[in-house]
């Protein structure tokens, strides 16, 4: 890589600096790491007559064809040729190799070259949609995401003398390994349980109870039904500043009950901050801390480590500043598994926006909400004439919203479980201890009728820990909130729409 082409602080400067060193530094990364030691972008970029050299704007680089998960569970030797597999001979005629190695000596270069390339970790997707798929990272990657969690603290406005407790799985996940590599980067406590699959619910509670942590990091489900938990046993938990979640989306009406009760345990005071992240990017990202009347601020991106792009999630064409529409990623330091623009299915209702934060005053690009999945849109033959689409990530958002709803979960099935019969949606609930099912029943279908043509087709109504239970709390790396039981085939299972 060119050792004169450095980046200055990441959350400043202008979008007028910032978009040309970005072409800058993707040209230079496509010479000097991509195209020699990735086999797949090698053949991808000779096939479309495209050299690193004719990228000199986004309209340019929009030409690169994309990729995504499809490209990934093709075959393990497609997976295998979008690792950045070096070549020795094309390594050593680099100028800064050779200098390196005219100063330092051969051992040392050559132990560089290996914390630069040499796979030392993976992480996986969840495999909900598709098979599981891994991604590589080198020493030089844990180092992006090193910086990557140290930026997340700073942006949260975290302190080192904070305690920070980790509830995230043990799993090679990437929320798991962000939340512990920005307690390394940060220089703070970080304390990982391993989350409910280690230590259960009642684990974590008595864990939490003797740290006195300020800053709880994990999912949002499971952090929910562990304060809520709490505040059924009347403990009391002062300390808390902050809440920060991953994984999962967090609704405004989420965030309201996680604060309420935070409140009840005694932090009136606490945050909610919600962070964006998925495998393939290899790093997350944060809001930086409002409070509810302020609105969120959006997810602060690193334009030094990487290049995200909104499109049209039909056509592919790129959508203009502040414009809703699919999230595209490519890396620009990356190691290991590298995927160049990178389709990653989640659609952000705000777009990107490169004005100054209102909140925090950073300068740096970031992704406006709320997030929601393409494949979230399911098809539902709720009659025998013609499917209806329904966007699930709505629902999502509406039961979230809701008071007095402790927890649920959507089931999708068969009417009779023939499978060509027509759909049902079930929903499963459990209220608030005050709640009427009642009230809580006309809540809901008169919610369902506003935002959509769907009607569930039964409310049941269950104790909240039965619905623990169904829901995978502690015991699932992602809870089931959207469970569909209407087959097995791919097709009739996973009918996304794109």
């Amino acid at each position: 890589m060119n050792p004169f082409l450095t980046s200055p602080r990441w959350d400043a400067g202008p979008p007028e600096f910032w978009q040309p060193w970005q072409l800058r530094r993707l040209r230079d990364y496509l010479k000097h790491r991509v195209l020699p030691f990735s086999a797949h972008y090698r053949r991808i970029f000779t096939e479309n007559g495209i050299h690193p050299e004719d990228i000199r704007s986004l309209a340019d680089w929009s030409k690169v064809p994309f990729s995504s998960k499809a490209d990934l569970t093709v075959s393990r030797e497609l997976q295998r040729e979008m690792v950045l597999l070096p070549n020795q001979s094309v390594l050593m005629r680099e100028p800064s190799v050779i200098l390196n190695a005219l100063l330092h000596g051969k051992k040392h270069t050559k132990e560089k070259l290996e914390a630069e390339f040499r796979p030392v970790m993976l992480t996986s997707t969840t495999g909900r949609s598709s098979e599981p798929v891994s991604f590589l990272y080198t020493k030089h990657d844990l180092n992006n995401l090193e910086t990557a969690g140290r930026r997340i603290m700073e942006v949260a406005h975290s302190d080192c003398d904070y305690r920070h407790v980790n509830v995230f799985p043990y799993a090679p996940h990437l929320g798991f390994w962000q939340a512990h590599y920005a307690g390394l980067g940060f220089g703070t406590f970080m304390l990982s349980t391993g989350g409910g699959k280690t230590l259960g619910t009642d684990g974590n509670i008595l864990m939490i109870e003797k740290m006195n942590p300020d800053v709880i990091i994990g999912m949002p489900t499971f952090i929910y039904h562990v304060l809520r938990q709490a505040v059924e046993e009347k403990r009391s938990w002062p300390n808390l500043k902050r809440i920060t979640l991953g994984g999962e989306k967090v609704p405004q009406g989420l965030r309201a009950k996680l604060r309420e009760l935070c409140t009840q345990l005694g932090s009136p005071g606490a945050y909610i901050i919600s962070t964006y992240a998925f495998t393939e990017a290899k790093m997350a990202w944060a809001e930086c801390p409002t409070f509810l009347h302020e609105g969120v601020s959006g997810f602060h991106l690193y334009p030094d480590l990487g290049l995200v792009e909104i499109v049209d999630p039909k056509t592919g064409e790129p959508m203009p500043e502040g414009s809703p529409g699919e999230i595209v990623f490519t890396p620009l330091d990356a190691r290991g598994t590298v995927v160049l623009r990178y389709r990653t299915g989640d659609v952000a209702g705000g777009g990107l926006t490169w004005e100054t934060c209102p909140h925090c005053g950073r300068k740096c690009p970031r992704l406006l909400g709320p997030i929601s999945r393409v494949s979230e849109v399911r098809t539902l033959n709720l009659d025998k004439v013609k499917g209806t689409l329904v966007d699930f990530n709505v629902l999502e958002h509406l039961l979230d919203d809701l008071r007095g709803l402790a927890a649920w979960q959507i089931e999708l099935r068969k009417h009779h479980d023939d499978p060509l019969e027509c759909d049902e949606v079930l929903l499963h609930v459990a209220l608030e201890d005050k709640a009427s099912e009642f009230t809580a029943r006309d809540q809901i279908i008169r919610r369902f009728h506003e935002v959509t043509e769907l009607t569930p087709n039964a409310i049941v109504f269950h104790p909240v820990s039965e619905l623990r239970q169904m829901l995978g709390v502690g015991r699932l790396l992602k809870e089931e909130k959207l469970l569909d039981r209407r087959g097995h085939s791919k097709a009739n299972h996973h009918a996304l729409v794109a």
